[in-house]
């Protein structure tokens, strides 16, 4: 299973050395059987996946110097950790519109607002270290945040959502991977995802369905949306 959430939440020795790939693949196997929700929390404060999609060090937009929030993390956040591009049915397939195409699941006003949301983190802290608003590069243990480098204005994202001006980077952080984790996409995206890597390279939309039911009810294994609610 950490192997299968490896190609899913993918990383690469390519880029991040073997210092922090090996924490990376414990964090995966940690919680190779935990709620999807605690995996998505562990994964986005990884000083790996930091690195990897340029989550770490991310500052918040500064008007004076035309420069924004990084978009990378937010964007594969989406498209290949949780959503995928385009609205799903239960089964997996496709929602179309009244033209007969695939409806998308974000658009670029989503990505850059949850770029935002995710401002402000940089790697731990070495011990005995006095924190900074960029730490020097360490893989052991969650990123740390830096509020005064996070964006505190409100964040619009999906399903109605909207993040208030004044949060933390961790409240916003915490806001964001909620309303991610909520969006109905999830269960049918990941769990085909999961069978494609552990079972069969094409699986039915029924079996697709049944996965993602059993996911949405938070019986597989602590895998799914509705332990996360006590259910």
């Amino acid at each position: 299973m950490a192997f299968a959430l490896s190609e899913i939440l993918v990383t690469s020795g390519n880029t991040i050395p073997p210092q922090g790939m090996a924490p990376y693949m414990r964090l995966l196997s940690h919680d190779a059987f935990s709620n999807y929700r605690t995996i998505m929390q562990e994964v986005t404060l990884s000083p790996a996946m930091g690195a990897y999609l340029n989550m770490v060090n991310n500052d918040k937009p500064n008007p004076t110097a035309n420069t924004h929030a990084n978009e990378n993390y937010a964007r594969e956040l989406m498209q290949l950790f949780t959503l995928g591009l385009y609205a799903l049915n239960p089964d997996g397939s496709l929602q179309l519109d009244s033209s007969n195409n695939p409806v998308p699941s974000y658009d670029q006003n989503t990505v850059e607002a949850l770029a935002r949301a995710f401002t402000g983190w940089t790697y731990p802290t070495q011990p005995g270290a006095t924190p900074q608003k960029h730490n020097p590069t360490y893989w052991i243990g969650p990123m740390v945040a830096l509020d005064s480098n996070h964006d505190m204005a409100a964040k619009t994202l999906l399903n109605g959502v909207t993040l208030p001006a004044g949060q933390t980077a961790a409240q916003d952080l915490k806001g964001a991977l909620d309303d991610l984790f909520n969006h109905p996409n999830v269960g049918p995206f990941i769990s085909k995802e999961l069978i494609q890597r552990l079972v069969t390279s094409n699986p039915s939309p029924a079996y697709v369905s049944r996965v993602a039911s059993v996911f949405a009810s938070g019986t597989f294994s602590n895998f799914g949306s509705g332990a996360a609610r006590g259910t």
